[in-house]
């Protein structure tokens, strides 16, 4: 018979483990998260999704067991994956996101006064629903702009179909698990390839080198199939453990890495409203790699220095 005080103390076990949201993206490393209220968790058609409130880092989303994003760090994620590719751009008019239906990517992207349009493709609605609710903060009413196009479908199926063009595409992807899985594959990239403008980009999330050699490995050699210009930027992100998180870029305009600050900061002027991470010099400075993601590149993804 199990005695009093043992009891005591498996019950305030259980409680401590039930108000605490716990990653199970790696098998050799955890993170957790306080659950100080559940706001919503259910199985959608695609994933398991939680919402829930943390006292430091605001409301926080999860996939999957996966950490997608919190109120607290998202700027730094949303802003380094919208404004690299559309400020290297001359002139973006339409955009791509896969993804990404929180809805912080399309909020940084229609800050962008020359964007005529954006097609949003998310496969799962629930994504997009609950985050208009329980994450507003994140879209800021960018889901009812009359520029968007929302569309929820395959990712993969929708860029092997449609006949759009695109200047940008932005891949707001789960980790390659679940759903997200096809989006890292050789043969997405080239559809990707076959829907962008001739000066095309294509950004997409690449995980953490340190954590996910493989996937940054991989990814990189099945983009360069289609692309001549592949490689990765870098951005620091709290709640994104395990170092720096890469973020793959790929394109047939090589000039494109090597635009001058006073160019970037001239094209600034077309985006409204103030930025919380990225500047002109972090955009240079992101494309300087750590010599641990660099010795891992093939030769022909090697960068310079000072780009």
């Amino acid at each position: 018979m199990i005695g009093k005080w043992a009891a005591l103390l498996m019950m305030a076990a259980t409680q401590i483990q039930a108000d605490w949201a716990e990653e199970t993206l790696y098998p050799f490393w955890q993170q957790r998260l306080h659950i100080d209220t559940k706001i919503i968790e259910e199985k959608t058609n695609q994933q398991q999704l939680l919402i829930f409130e943390n006292s430091f880092y605001g409301r926080v989303l999860v996939l999957d067991g996966a950490i997608q994003t919190t109120q607290a760090d998202e700027f730094v994620y949303h802003e380094m994956m919208t404004h690299i590719p559309l400020l290297a751009h001359e002139n973006p008019k339409r955009v791509l996101i896969i993804g990404g239906g929180d809805g912080g990517i399309l909020r940084e992207v229609l800050r962008h006064s020359t964007i005529e349009k954006v097609t949003l493709v998310e496969i799962d609605g629930s994504v997009v629903e609950r985050s208009k609710k329980f994450l507003p903060s994140l879209s800021k009413g960018a889901f009812e702009d009359p520029r968007l196009e929302l569309l929820i479908e395959d990712g993969v199926v929708y860029v092997e179909k449609t006949d759009e063009k695109f200047d940008v595409i932005i891949c707001d992807s789960t980790d390659p698990v679940g759903p997200g899985a096809v989006l890292f594959t050789e043969k997405f990239y080239g559809f990707c390839k076959r829907v962008l403008n001739e000066k095309g980009i294509l950004v997409n999330q690449n995980g953490v080198p340190f954590l996910q050699k493989e996937e940054f490995v991989n990814t990189v050699k099945n983009r360069s199939t289609h692309f001549k210009d592949v490689g990765f930027y870098i951005a620091a992100i709290p709640t994104y453990v395990g170092g720096f998180m890469a973020l793959g870029w790929a394109t047939d305009c090589e000039e494109y890495r090597t635009l001058s600050e006073e160019t970037l900061r001239n094209r600034l002027s077309r985006v409204t409203g103030p930025m919380q991470y990225y500047n002109p010099g972090i955009h240079k400075a992101s494309f300087c790699l750590p010599q641990f993601m660099l010795n891992v590149l093939p030769a022909k993804n090697l960068q310079p220095a000072n780009p």
